[in-house]
C-alpha cells in the first residue's frame, strides 16, 4: 500500500520506515501497534509489507523460497493473524504464521526442528519456552538469506501459547535481520500484555486528514462535518459512516453485537436511532419496546456503552452504526416510532417530528407539517444545517408537488446560509422543476443568485435576478422590486456598477414598488461622491425594508452585512465595527456559515480602518478559513485583501504577494502598491494604483496612498491624476464630515503642494487611527526637515517612529528613522561593517545619502525617500566620497558610518 493513500499517519509511517531500514541494516526490531478498532493498525501493517516493493526495485535477486516459489529480493514478509475462533487452541496462531515456511524446519538443528514439527503437527503440549527458542532460531536462519519481517494482525486473538512464543522471540532479536510488528486492539478485545517490547499507540487522525479520508467516499460535502465529529478521528468509522453502501464484513463489532441478548440490542438500537445522549428519552422509548435499564448492564460490562454525568454514549463511534445496520427495517421503524411517542410536542417538537419522519415510509403531509413547525427549535439546536435537513425531509414527505417545491426552496436557502453551496444548488434546481408558477420561483431565484454571487459569478447572479423580476412583475410587483434591489447590490459588490444602473432602469420601467430605493442603491454604486453619499444616507434612514421585511433570518443577516459596509462608506468605522460584530455573533449563533465570510470581511475592514492591524488580520484569517472550507470564491477574494494590506504595511513581500494573488484586483493592487511605497518604489506604486483606480465611493480607500506615491515621483502626470482622485476624496471628507477622514484629506492636500495644511491635519490626527496618525506625523516631519527646520521635525519623526514600531510597520519605521538621521539625530551602529569612519565632515544631507547608498539603494530610490532628484543625489555622493576616503559606492557597504 502506498503511503499516499494513508492520511494523518506521517509520524507512524516514518517510525515503521525506520524500523524496516534498521532491520535491513542488521538490527533486530520489534514494535507493538496498539489502538481501538478501526484506528488503522492493519493499514500500517499493509504499508510495512509493501516496503519490500521498494527493495525489489533497487536490490538484487535473492534465493528461491519454498514459501513463495519465486525469487525475490529485499524483505521476506511472513504474515499471520489471530483468529477469535481459534484463540483457545494451543499454538493455532503459530501454526498459521509458520505454515508457509514449514519446508525450512528441517534445516534447523535439534531439538528446535523437532519442537516446530510438533507445533506444526498440532501438538499442544509443546513447552512454550522451547517453542519460543525454536521460533527465534527459525527466524534467524531465514534472515541469513535476506531480512525477515514478521507481521501479526489481531494479535489479541492469538492463543496464549503462540503469543508467548512469539513475544519470547521478539524480545531476543538483537543482531538479527528480523523485524516483528504486532497489531493489538484495545479495548473491546482480550488483553495482550507485551512486557519489554516497544509500543506505539495510535491516536485518532486530525480533522484535515479526516476530510481527506471522507473525500474518498461518496458522502456529500455538507454531511462531512457531522461525520468527522462522530468518528472522533477513527479512519474506519469515517469510511463506515461516510458510506451507506458498505456491508458489515469489515465491522469489528458485528459478532459482539450479534451475541448480545435481544433486549440489550433493543436498548442500543433505540440509542443509535436517537443519536443523542438523552438517557431518559432512550429508556422511556426502550420500555415501550419491552426493554429496560437492566438490559444495558451486559453492554456496559462489554465496554460498548458509557455514562458520563447522566449522558449516555457509545464507547466507540462504530458501535451505534453497527447496531443500527444489524437491525431489520421493521425494527428500525419501531425504534423511531417509540422515540416519537415519548417526546413532547412542545419542548421536543423538532426531535419528535424527525423520528416521525424516519418512521414514515410514504408521503404524509401531517408529518411534513410537523417538521416545518419545529424549524425554529431546530435552528436553536443545530443551526442552519439542521434547518436545511428538516426542510428537505419535509419536502420528500409532501404529497403535493408545490409544497415539495416550496420546502425544497427553504431547504436550499438554509443550506446556502449553512455554507453548503453544492447542496443548496442541487436543492434549488430540484425546486425549480416543481414550481412552474413565477411567484413560487422567487426564492429559488434568490438562492441561485446568492450562490452565483458567492462563487464570483456576478453577471450570472444579476441576469437571473433581473430576468426573474421581469417575469413576476405583473403578478408579484413587491417581490420583483426586492429582486432588483438585490441585483443592484450584487452588481456593486462585483465591481460592476453599470449593471446596477440597468437594474434600476428596469424598476423604473416597470413602475415597481420600491423603485426609489433601487435607484438610490444604483446611485450610491455609480454616481459621483456627493450624490452617492446622499443616496446611502437615504437608504440608511429608510431602514431598507426591501431586505428586512421577510422571515428569512439569514437573508436578514446578509442585509446587516451590507449596512455595515455602508457605514464604512460613510466614514464611520466605529458604527460598522459595532454592527458587524453583532452580525458575526448572530451568524455564529445561527450556525449561518455561509454568511460568516462576508460578515467577518466587513468586520476586518472596520478593524483595519480603526488601525487595529493585528485584529484585522486575525478576523480576516478566520473568515478566509471558513470561505476556503465551503468553497466561497468571493469570500476568499474579499477577505484576502485585508491580510495582504497588513503584510504590505509590515514589509512582508512574500506574504503580500501570496494574499494578493487570491484577492480581488483592487485590493491586490492597493496592497502591492503600499508595499512599493514603503520600500521607496513610488513610481511603481503610482502605476499600480492608477491602473486599478475606480471612480466613486469604491475607489476612495486607495486615494491617500496614490497621493503620497505621486508626491514622491518626478512625473507631472502623476500629480495630475492624483489631484483628480483627491478631489473626490476631499468632497467625500467634507460630506461625511468626520475628523478622522478630514485629517487624511488635509494630509493628502498638503503632500500635493499645500504643505501648510500638514500642521492643520496634525490637529485633527488625534481623531484618526494610529496608522494614519503616524503617517501624518511622518509627512509633517519630512516637510519640516526639508524646510530646514530639523529641530522642529525631530519630535514628529520620533512620534511616527514609535507608532510604526508599535504597529510592526518596519519599512515605515525605517523611513522615519532615516528622516531622523537626516534631521541630525544619532543612530546606533550596525553590525557587519568592517571599518569605522568619522563622518563629522559630512553635512546631514550627505550623511543620510551615503547611509542609504551603503544599504544598496539606487540614486532614484534615495531621491524618492529624500525628495531629491537622482542628479542631486549623485552630486552629494560625489562630494562625500573624498571626505570618507573611498572612491565609489561599492566601498560604502564596508564602512561603519558614524552619526
Amino acid at each position: 500500500m502506498s503511503s499516499a493513500g494513508i492520511h494523518g499517519r506521517d509520524d507512524e509511517l516514518a517510525r515503521i520506515g525506520t524500523l524496516v531500514d534498521e532491520v535491513r541494516a542488521g538490527a533486530g526490531q520489534t514494535l507493538v501497534l496498539r489502538g481501538e478498532a478501526g484506528i488503522g493498525k492493519s493499514t500500517l501493517l499493509e504499508f510495512a509489507a509493501d516496503t519490500r516493493v521498494a527493495a525489489d526495485e533497487a536490490g538484487t535477486p535473492g534465493p528461491v523460497h519454498p514459501a513463495t516459489g519465486s525469487a525475490q529480493c529485499g524483505l521476506f514478509v511472513l504474515r499471520g493473524a489471530g483468529v477469535a475462533a481459534e484463540s483457545a487452541i494451543p499454538f493455532a496462531g503459530l501454526h498459521l504464521l509458520l505454515h508457509p515456511v514449514a519446508g525450512y524446519v528441517d534445516g534447523l538443528a535439534e531439538p528446535h526442528a523437532g519442537t516446530l514439527r510438533r507445533v506444526l503437527a498440532g501438538d499442544g503440549s509443546v513447552d512454550r519456552f522451547a517453542a519460543g527458542v525454536a521460533v527465534l532460531e527459525l527466524l534467524g536462519m531465514l534472515a541469513q538469506d535476506r531480512p525477515v519481517l514478521v507481521l501479526a494482525d489481531d494479535a489479541h486473538w492469538l492463543d496464549a501459547a503462540s503469543a508467548d512464543a512469539l513475544s519470547f522471540a521478539a524480545r531476543r532479536l538483537s543482531g538479527k535481520r528480523v523485524g516483528v510488528l504486532l497489531a493489538v486492539r484495545e479495548p473491546h478485545a482480550p488483553a495482550m500484555p507485551t512486557p519489554g517490547l516497544p509500543e506505539l499507540r495510535l491516536p485518532g487522525v486530525d480533522d484535515e486528514s479526516a476530510r481527506r479520508i471522507l473525500a474518498t467516499t461518496e458522502l456529500p460535502r455538507h454531511r462531512r462535518a457531522r461525520v468527522i465529529a462522530e468518528a472522533a478521528g477513527n479512519p474506519l468509522a469515517l469510511l463506515e459512516l461516510g458510506s451507506s453502501e458498505r456491508d458489515s464484513r469489515g465491522d469489528p463489532f458485528a459478532d459482539m453485537i450479534a451475541e448480545l441478548p435481544p433486549a440489550t440490542r433493543t436498548v442500543l438500537l433505540v440509542a443509535a436511532a436517537d443519536g443523542t445522549c438523552d438517557i431518559g428519552t432512550i429508556l422511556a422509548a426502550a420500555n415501550g419496546l419491552g426493554a429496560s435499564i437492566e438490559d444495558l448492564r451486559v453492554a456496559e460490562d462489554a465496554e460498548l456503552v458509557m455514562f458520563t454525568e447522566g449522558c449516555f454514549g457509545f464507547r466507540h463511534p462504530l458501535v451505534g452504526t453497527s447496531v443500527y445496520r444489524a437491525a431489520t427495517l421493521a425494527r428500525r421503524l419501531e425504534a423511531h416510532r417509540a422515540l416519537a411517542e415519548v417526546l413532547g410536542e412542545d419542548a421536543d417538537a423538532d426531535r419528535r417530528a424527525r423520528h416521525l419522519a424516519a418512521a414514515t415510509t410514504t408521503a404524509d403531509e401531517s408529518v411534513a407539517a410537523a417538521l416545518e413547525a419545529g424549524i425554529d427549535r431546530a435552528r436553536v439546536r443545530g443551526g442552519m444545517a439542521a434547518v436545511a435537513d428538516d426542510y428537505e425531509r419535509a419536502a420528500h414527505l409532501s404529497p403535493q408537488p408545490r409544497d415539495e417545491g416550496l420546502r425544497l426552496t427553504s431547504a436550499a436557502r438554509a443550506a446556502a446560509d449553512a455554507g453548503q453551496p453544492e447542496r443548496a444548488r442541487d436543492l434549488a434546481e430540484q425546486a425549480a422543476t416543481l414550481l412552474p408558477e413565477p411567484v413560487d420561483a422567487t426564492w429559488a431565484a434568490i438562492v441561485r443568485a446568492t450562490l452565483a454571487e458567492d462563487d464570483g459569478r456576478v453577471a450570472e447572479a444579476h441576469h437571473l435576478l433581473v430576468t426573474t423580476a421581469r417575469r413576476i412583475a405583473g403578478e408579484a410587483p413587491e417581490p420583483a422590486g426586492k429582486l432588483l434591489f438585490l441585483a443592484v447590490g450584487a452588481a456593486w459588490r462585483g465591481d460592476d456598477p453599470a449593471r446596477g444602473v440597468e437594474a434600476a432602469a428596469v424598476a423604473d420601467e416597470l413602475a415597481l414598488p420600491g423603485a426609489t430605493r433601487v435607484r438610490a442603491l444604483a446611485t450610491a454604486a455609480s454616481a459621483d461622491v456627493a450624490e452617492a453619499v446622499a443616496a446611502l444616507r437615504e437608504l440608511v434612514a429608510a431602514d431598507c425594508t426591501e431586505l428586512t421585511a421577510c422571515t428569512d433570518i439569514a437573508l436578514t443577516l446578509r442585509s446587516e452585512v451590507q449596512r455595515s459596509w455602508w457605514s464604512l462608506l460613510l466614514g464611520d468605522p466605529d458604527r460598522a465595527y459595532a454592527r458587524a460584530t453583532d452580525t458575526v455573533r448572530e451568524a455564529r449563533r445561527q450556525a449561518a456559515t455561509g454568511v460568516l465570510p462576508a460578515a467577518l470581511g466587513v468586520l476586518a475592514q472596520a478593524e483595519l480602518q480603526l488601525g487595529e492591524l493585528d485584529a484585522a488580520a486575525k478576523t480576516a484569517g478566520e473568515g478566509l478559513e471558513v470561505a476556503t472550507c465551503i468553497g466561497q470564491r468571493r469570500g476568499v477574494a474579499t477577505l484576502s485583501g485585508v491580510p495582504a494590506l497588513v503584510a504590505a504595511v509590515r514589509g512582508d513581500a512574500d506574504a503580500t504577494a501570496s494574499y494578493a494573488a487570491d484577492a480581488d484586483p483592487a485590493s491586490a493592487a492597493r496592497a502591492l502598491a503600499l508595499l512599493d511605497l514603503g520600500e521607496g518604489r513610488a513610481e511603481a506604486a503610482v502605476d499600480r494604483l492608477a491602473a486599478a483606480h475606480r471612480p466613486g465611493l469604491a475607489g476612495l480607500a486607495a486615494v491617500p496612498d496614490l497621493v503620497e506615491a505621486a508626491s514622491r515621483t518626478d512625473r507631472p502626470s502623476d500629480d495630475d491624476f492624483a489631484s483628480q482622485a483627491l478631489a473626490d476624496f476631499v468632497t467625500w471628507a467634507n460630506v461625511v464630515d468626520r475628523p478622522s477622514v478630514r485629517a487624511v484629506a488635509l494630509r493628502s492636500r498638503g503632500l500635493l503642494g499645500d504643505p501648510g495644511l500638514l500642521s492643520t491635519a496634525l490637529g485633527l490626527a488625534d481623531h484618526a487611527d494610529a496608522w494614519q496618525q503616524a503617517r501624518t506625523e511622518l509627512a509633517h516631519g519630512e516637510w519640516l526637515r526639508r524646510d530646514r527646520n530639523p529641530a522642529k521635525a525631530r519630535p514628529h519623526l520620533r512620534a511616527a517612529l514609535t507608532a510604526f514600531e508599535r504597529l510592526h510597520a518596519q519599512p515605515w519605521a525605517d523611513r522615519a528613522r532615516t528622516e531622523l538621521r537626516a534631521a541630525g539625530e544619532g543612530r546606533d551602529s550596525r553590525p557587519g561593517r568592517e571599518t569605522t569612519v568619522d563622518t563629522d565632515g559630512l553635512t546631514p544631507q550627505e550623511l543620510r545619502i551615503v547611509q542609504l547608498a551603503a544599504d544598496g539603494l539606487s540614486n532614484r530610490d534615495i531621491g524618492n525617500r529624500l525628495y531629491l532628484s537622482p542628479r542631486t543625489v549623485g552630486y552629494h555622493l560625489y562630494k562625500a566620497y573624498p571626505k570618507l576616503g573611498v572612491s565609489g559606492r561599492g566601498e560604502l557597504a564596508k564602512l561603519e558610518l558614524m552619526a
